[in-house]
């Protein structure tokens, strides 16, 4: 079994007893970004991974969704921001730079420009990982899509980064809390998938270990504070104020979310019509 990990922060409660060793996962970790664990899970070279939503969204019958664990939001989000120079209701015609990192950020800042904010800006791919920070003024652009432990750190305002950040870009909007303002619901980022074809023991083996190190994560939230915070610089009251704004169930309120975000996604033309199928509970 390979399973796909998303090395940013947000990640730790749900792999954090893995990787201390106190829950067992019976196959083999695989690193990536979120745009590489959706290539990955839809060339088949991963059997289980966390995805972005609109991998799932994006082929449907391929996946099956396991359940009970996704990574959502029900308000601000605090790791994927709109860092800009101008309102957003004046950025039409304005560069704007989305990161190349996260399928479902940049459907929502798209939806969100289309529907909320009125204005038809010129979307162009970028980078935001923590090690652009530092080039993120090179690019000509009027506003800047900043996804995981680079957007936490943007917002950070102990660091210098964050006070220069400030200043370029004084309007910021949290994708989670434009969301919840829009439609009233909870917003899901990412889900964890298995492919249809991966063996339904195995499968089913690796989502208990999985919802084992989120229940401890969830249980040991201080401790993976002082950890995130050791990575990304980010004072450790802001990274418990992070985990604790994230929600890794997938109860009705989040489905309701999630289908509302496909429904939306499908109206636009941006995936096909398709269906929410689960792993069998074990």
């Amino acid at each position: 079994m390979r399973i796909g990990r998303i090395p940013y922060i947000n990640c730790y409660p749900v792999y954090g007893a893995i990787d201390r060793g106190i829950v067992t996962l019976d196959g083999t970790l695989v690193d990536g970004i979120p745009s590489a664990l959706n290539h990955q899970m839809a060339d088949g070279s991963l059997d289980v991974s966390v995805v972005s939503a609109v991998e799932y969204a994006r082929d449907s019958r391929r996946y099956l969704l396991l359940p009970d664990l996704a990574i959502s939001c029900d308000g601000p989000v605090r790791s994927v921001m709109l860092f800009s120079k101008r309102p957003a209701r004046e950025l039409s015609g304005h560069r704007v730079i989305v990161s190349r990192s996260s399928m479902t950020s940049v459907a929502l800042v798209e939806l969100l420009a289309e529907n909320v904010w009125r204005v038809r800006p010129e979307f162009v791919p970028g980078n935001s990982e923590l090690a652009d920070i530092a080039r993120f003024g090179e690019e000509e652009h009027e506003a800047r899509l900043v996804i995981g432990d680079a957007a936490l750190i943007l917002n950070d305002a102990r660091h210098g980064v964050g006070e220069g950040t400030q200043a370029t870009y004084p309007y910021v909007y949290d994708l989670g809390s434009e969301w919840k303002a829009w439609t009233g619901l909870p917003f899901v980022f990412a889900v964890w998938v298995a492919q249809r074809t991966t063996p339904v023991a195995p499968a089913l083996s690796a989502h208990a270990s999985l919802i084992a190190s989120r229940d401890w994560g969830l249980a040991h939230l201080d401790e993976l504070a002082e950890q995130a915070t050791r990575v990304t610089g980010v004072a450790r009251a802001a990274c418990v104020d992070y985990f604790q704004g994230l929600d890794y169930g997938l109860g009705y309120e989040h489905l309701a979310g999630l289908t509302e975000f496909f429904r939306r996604l499908v109206a636009a033309g941006r995936v096909p019509n398709g269906s929410l199928a689960f792993l069998p509970a074990a």
